[in-house]
């Protein structure tokens, strides 16, 4: 790797490129022994005499080490864990603060954000579109076609926000090369093993919510054998169509469920409305046959009852009872009729008399007519 040199320091040397961790690599030989002969030169440029002694290059040699000591400090922030190296084997996890390692070329700090939320698109693209110069929205049929248990193809597309595992960061930085894409190969794993085992029909309507869940189970279980130190938040659904060919047919299908559960709704509650009404009115009409038959009861047993005690008075005295009984119906038959019966055998004497004022229809009060 070439290395350069600023001409300011005296000869000091420091990579173009950085190398893993944000650490300088190590200088081959030839570029060391180059820098150590410039610093010897500008050294002795700086002490009188132009020489140097064994107990100065002691001196400089221990403070050279300490400076490379006091070098291993470093500081994570509070989003962050640190993954502490030797030789490039993990000795330990650090905290948010100021911290120490033993520093480069011995030891090495990875530091993580496993606060940050991380998204993933799966089955679309958001990007810039080069025609109109603003963010736009691209299918992926190739990640959103799936196949249902009943041998349809859904159009699905979903969100993905997960996180580091703050808790094992190391399998997160140790044993997942591409977080991304295996975050994002589990995602659709799942979700084709959800959707492979359901209805058509059920993931257009009611089992979206029972999905979302069930894919994450699924996913979190899947990255847990992995070790990948990813914990998923939330899968989020934003559409699940048909595939464009039948979107058609399927909203049609879809708008005539529609109507027949709106039809059906109406009718229950048409029904709520009519038989309380209907089983009111009934209850009342039993009420009132119910009375109706008390009071025929009674009344007949009254009358039976009335019967049975004139037959024994009759038994006991039959012309008084015959004459009464006589003289009552004649009395219920003429007690409302408005003439009068005159005995001729009462002898003479009766002055018949005719009403005619009253016989005639438009006589007034004083006997005249009009």
């Amino acid at each position: 790797m070439p290395w350069s040199n600023d001409g300011k320091d005296g000869g000091s040397w420091k990579p173009n490129n950085p190398g893993p961790w944000g650490q300088p690599p190590r200088p081959n030989q030839a570029d060391l022994e180059e820098w150590l002969r410039r610093a010897q030169t500008r050294l002795r440029g700086w002490l009188p005499g132009g020489g140097i002694g064994g107990q100065a290059l002691v001196a400089l040699g221990l403070l050279g080490v300490l400076l490379w000591l006091l070098s291993g400090f470093y500081t994570v922030g509070p989003n962050e864990v640190g993954l502490n190296m030797i030789f490039g084997r993990y000795t330990g996890k650090t905290s948010s603060g100021l911290n120490y390692n033993l520093p480069y070329p011995i030891g090495a700090v990875q530091k993580l954000a496993v606060t940050d939320r991380n998204t993933i698109n799966i089955g679309f693209i958001t990007r810039q579109d080069d025609r109109t110069g603003e963010e736009a929205t691209f299918d992926l049929p190739e990640e959103s076609l799936m196949l249902t248990d009943d041998q349809n193809i859904a159009d699905v597309k979903f969100v993905v926000i997960w996180q580091i595992d703050p808790v094992h960061p190391e399998n997160y930085a140790f044993n997942v090369a591409d977080p991304d894409d295996t975050v994002k190969a589990v995602a659709e794993s799942a979700m084709r093993a959800v959707i492979g085992h359901s209805l058509i029909q059920n993931i257009l309507t009611a089992e979206r919510k029972v999905i979302e869940p069930e894919v994450q189970d699924q996913m979190q279980a899947i990255l847990d054998s992995y070790k990948a130190g990813v914990l998923v938040l939330q899968v989020q659904l934003q559409s699940v169509d048909p595939p464009q060919e039948v979107i058609a047919a399927f909203r049609d299908v879809t708008a005539a469920q529609q109507d027949r559960d709106r039809t059906r709704n109406e009718a229950d509650a048409y029904a709520n409305r009519v038989v309380p009404v209907a089983r009111g009115q009934a209850a009342a009409i039993r009420q009132q046959a119910e009375g109706y038959r008390l009071q025929t009861v009674d009344e007949a047993t009254g009358q039976a009852s009335r019967f049975s005690q004139v037959e024994t008075q009759y038994k006991n005295a039959p012309a008084v009872t015959r004459e009464r009984i006589y003289l009552e119906t004649m009395e219920k038959i003429l007690g409302d009729s408005d003439k009068v019966l005159v005995d001729q055998g009462g002898g003479p004497g009766v002055v018949p008399y005719l009403p005619l004022p009253q016989l005639a229809p438009n006589s007034d009060t004083n006997g005249g007519s009009k």
